[in-house]
């Protein structure tokens, strides 16, 4: 018995060493990395999923054209991404790293929060229809009902309904109902670049209860913000383009769904016609339905938003902003703003101009960011609030004419 013991002592300790010494598989964002670039030291930046004191959002550092003020909506919502409107105003904001969903209520003067469901896998997708607040998280769907006068309510789970396919990688989502009351969603690619099975890589929609499926356009990376134009009702979403390709590309778009069944090139054929150098195909950008405009170089391009109110000047309106939340794969940064996009309701003379920038700013040892834009919501009285994931806030953005 003593032998048996020690034997089997002998074995777990040898077993357990060679476990040890079992290299860990690289992380998911290093798929795709070239043998040329083994040597980088670029990586996805750390969020901060502590909430971040009033104080120490340096919010004087943003700029805005002339007439336009920001201020701090509301603070201590870590990590927080998408935003949607009750019908009583209540704002809902989901969230990927952190698990959790917020609902933030406007008190008059002050904003408060509370946490709605916690411990989800990247629940980012959050809409709002009929006085039910819906989620979408990797593996699961909920919806709750009423949540806005009952915020103790229990979910509806429709996980079933909606056939979720696993993987984690670009899975998360942003979901929203379109003009025609069905709720879009994107199913990104399992992986940085490589061939998708027929359930990724594409965008979705469903009736409210999860049946009807159909897939809208495929070839899509990673759509995380869509938005529908306000006199054609056509789609429109940004994609990122793919890592570790340099510094320079392939740059992120904002595309146009001018009728299903669109292909839009993933993973054979990104931005303007580049054919990808790893995943080939003969003619890899045949029939690819082309971007409107490029959003720039690992720009991370989120939110879209068309702007339909009267605060702003006339010359906005009809116009997108998008927010793009900054780059991690360059080595100099690009993004950390939003942008102001106008374009023919066609797709043409797409014009990508600044419009909140400060964010980021450059320092002695480099370019550093202090905040990432991520989503965007137009509120009843026309001002824009834009949430920032790194700080776990939401600044109101509004316009008063300049006195003369």
């Amino acid at each position: 018995m003593i032998r048996t013991a020690v034997g089997l002592a002998v074995l777990v300790a040898f077993g357990t060493a060679h476990a040890q010494d079992k290299p860990k598989p690289p992380p998911a964002w290093h798929q795709g990395k070239p043998a040329a670039m083994a040597d980088s030291k670029l990586a996805p930046h750390a969020g901060r999923m502590t909430a971040t004191p009033t104080s120490e959002i340096p919010i004087d550092k943003l700029n805005l054209p002339k007439g336009f003020t920001v201020e701090i909506w509301a603070s201590g919502i870590p990590g927080g991404r998408a935003m949607a409107r009750g019908d009583k105003g209540k704002i809902y904001v989901g969230t990927r790293v952190i698990g959790r969903v917020y609902e933030v209520t406007d008190d008059g003067n002050r904003r408060t929060s509370r946490v709605v469901v916690d411990k989800l896998t990247q629940p980012a997708g959050v809409a709002f229809a009929n006085g039910s607040l819906y989620v979408m998280a990797i593996n699961k769907v909920l919806r709750f009902d009423g949540i806005e006068d009952n915020p103790n309510v229990q979910p509806v789970d429709l996980t079933d309904k909606f056939n979720l396919p696993p993987e984690q990688h670009h899975n998360w989502k942003y979901i929203a109902f379109g003009p025609d009351k069905k709720l879009y969603v994107p199913f990104g690619a399992p992986c940085n670049i490589c061939e998708v099975s027929p359930e990724y890589a594409q965008l979705r929609r469903y009736n409210p209860d999860g049946s009807g499926m159909e897939v809208l356009a495929r070839g899509i990376r990673n759509t995380v913000g869509f938005d529908w134009h306000p006199k054609t009702g056509e789609l429109w979403f940004t994609d990122h383009g793919r890592d570790w390709m340099g510094d320079e590309g392939p740059q992120d778009e904002l595309n146009r769904v001018a009728k299903p069944g669109l292909n839009f090139g993933f993973p054979y054929c990104h931005a303007q016609g580049v054919p990808d150098p790893d995943v080939k195909k003969a003619d890899a950008c045949k029939d690819v339905t082309r971007p409107v405009a490029l959003m720039g170089p690992h720009a991370a391009a989120m939110g879209v938003l068309f702007y339909t109110g009267t605060m702003f000047p006339a010359e906005y309106r009809d116009t997108m902003f998008i927010a793009r939340k900054g780059s991690w794969n360059r080595t100099k940064p690009f993004g950390f703003d939003v942008v102001n996009v106008r374009a023919s309701p066609d797709g043409k003379n797409a014009k990508v101009t600044p419009f909140m920038t400060g964010f980021q700013e450059a320092k002695a040892d480099g370019y550093k960011f202090w905040g990432r834009p991520a989503y965007l919501l137009q509120m009843p009285d026309g001002a824009l609030l834009v949430s920032d994931e790194q700080m776990g806030a939401i600044y109101r953005v509004s316009y008063a004419a300049p006195k003369k």
